[in-house]
């Protein structure tokens, strides 16, 4: 099963947002996570729908945020990003009428239920400023600034 990166990926791009000069474009956002610009208007869609970000159009167009960091939480971009997989699916399915698989089942199940309970109220408490905050002192003692980090190692940072 692949990892689901929707949540890291649509972080990033909105710590981007907040770091640039003016509107980011998707294709611009897309070389910072080696992606599609399509798949990039797919990640913000959602945020743009509970108004976290918007879109510029025409000439020097392109993505902003449309509320202060501070304002967002890491729950209110889980959820707008369509809530995705927080855990790898734990549970088989090989015997379904086998009692030990069942019991199994049950337990990981409850587990996994009681961590993603847990984690995201972690997320509730925990803003885009705060995640903002986090990158600041790495970008201060570096020569680069965080955009350019992302376009020299040609790759997601």
């Amino acid at each position: 099963m692949r990892n689901d990166s929707r949540l890291s990926r649509v972080l990033h791009v909105l710590l981007h947002m907040q770091q640039a000069e003016g509107p980011l474009t998707s294709e611009a956002m897309a070389g910072m996570l080696r992606t599609n610009p399509v798949v990039v208007r797919r990640l913000l869609a959602g945020l743009r729908d509970c108004g976290y970000v918007r879109s510029e159009k025409g000439h020097g167009g392109g993505w902003v945020l449309g509320a202060a960091l501070g304002d967002i939480t890491l729950l209110d971009v889980y959820r707008s990003a369509g809530e995705p997989a927080l855990f790898s699916d734990l549970v088989s399915e090989d015997n379904p009428n086998c009692l030990i698989e069942r019991a199994v089942n049950a337990r990981l199940s409850q587990a996994v239920r009681d961590a993603e309970r847990a984690l995201l109220e972690q997320f509730a408490g925990v803003t885009l400023a705060q995640l903002a905050m986090d990158v600041e002192p790495g970008a201060a003692a570096g020569a680069v600034t965080i955009a350019e980090t992302c376009i020299r190692c040609d790759g997601p940072s």
